[in-house]
């Protein structure tokens, strides 16, 4: 009985080992298949890794690429800008230099000198350039408005003979001096009893010999062909304001001399405008800028050209553009 129960409490023990054993090998299998799995899912993180790292690698590379790009235009730009600046100072280098010859070249005078030049020019002209008269008779057709003007275009008219190289010898005729113009011209023009003019109560008339005077006038019907010398040209002092027509012309006509008008119509041509505007009406400053630039240049398309403000309507015609000096 002893052998039996123990035979029996063997196999159950056997049993029970063989049990264990199989649930051991069962437990490695598991663990070795969750290792398995395991190492699968690293290897394809890995690769998932590899796969973002080369993707975040060639993204930087082109993000690299096009920095650099952008570096080396804007690199370019900043050259093509310093080599400009260079340019620029070397031109402007250039220039000064010429400029600088030039000045030495051409002798500077003090203020001085200058006046003392520009006197002696204009004293000189009053014994040997020609004449030129403003006619102050007329003043008593003007307002107070207008022979202010008047005085204002006498200090122009002064102030343009005294930069010329070709001044005229100038003369005020009929200028009271107790007048109202006399005294607008004191008040308004400095240095105005300094003038190196003429300035006297007489008429021109009586100053000079008739077959020496042509009367300056926009209503005469023979034009200036040139600027002689030996003749006294009259201007008639009157202002664009002034609304009476023809009194420096019914003056000259009764008094039996030659009168002339400027050649715009000869050299001249109206230009359309809004306005429908056309005037030959000028300052006696105006048509003096113009008889000393023909003197000058000796082409009445350039002295009409410079003078005659572009507001009257009138420009310079192509036929009259081929003129030269005279």
């Amino acid at each position: 009985m002893f052998f039996l129960a123990f035979g029996f409490c063997s196999r159950a023990i056997a049993a029970a080992l063989h049990s264990v054993f199989e649930m051991n090998e069962k437990l490695c299998s598991s663990v070795a298949q969750q290792m398995i799995l395991t190492e699968d899912s690293v290897s394809d993180l890995m690769e998932l890794l590899s796969v973002d790292v080369e993707l975040s690698s060639s993204a930087a590379d082109r993000e690299e690429t096009l920095c650099s790009k952008n570096v080396m235009r804007k690199q370019r730009n900043w050259e093509r800008r310093l080599e400009a600046k260079r340019r620029k100072r070397k031109e402007e280098k250039q220039r000064r230099k010429q400029s600088q010859q030039e000045k030495d070249f051409v002798p500077q005078f003090s203020k001085r000198v200058v006046k003392a030049i520009t006197k002696e020019r204009l004293e000189e002209a009053r014994t040997t350039g020609p004449r030129l008269c403003v006619d102050l008779s007329m003043t008593d057709c003007m307002s107070h408005k207008e022979i202010s003007r008047l005085a204002c275009q006498i200090r122009r008219l002064y102030g343009s003979n005294k930069k010329t190289q070709q001044p005229f010898h100038l003369f005020l005729t009929d200028m009271k001096k107790d007048g109202l113009l006399y005294r607008e011209c004191i008040r308004m023009n400095a240095g105005f009893l300094n003038y190196l003019i003429d300035v006297t109560e007489d008429s021109w008339i009586e100053l000079f010999p008739s077959e020496d005077i042509i009367y300056l006038t926009p209503d005469a019907s023979e034009a200036l062909e040139q600027v002689d010398d030996d003749k006294v040209y009259i201007l008639g002092g009157l202002v664009d304001e002034s609304i009476q027509k023809k009194i420096s012309y019914t003056r000259a006509k009764e008094l039996g001399v030659q009168m002339a008008r400027l050649p715009i119509d000869e050299y001249m041509v109206k230009k359309p405008n809004s306005k429908n505007f056309y005037s030959k009406i000028l300052a006696i400053n105006q048509v003096f800028e113009i008889l000393l630039t023909y003197r000058d240049t000796g082409s009445w398309t350039t002295a009409l050209s410079a003078g005659i403000p572009v507001g009257k309507g009138y420009v310079a015609s192509s036929e009259a553009l081929p003129e030269g000096p005279r």
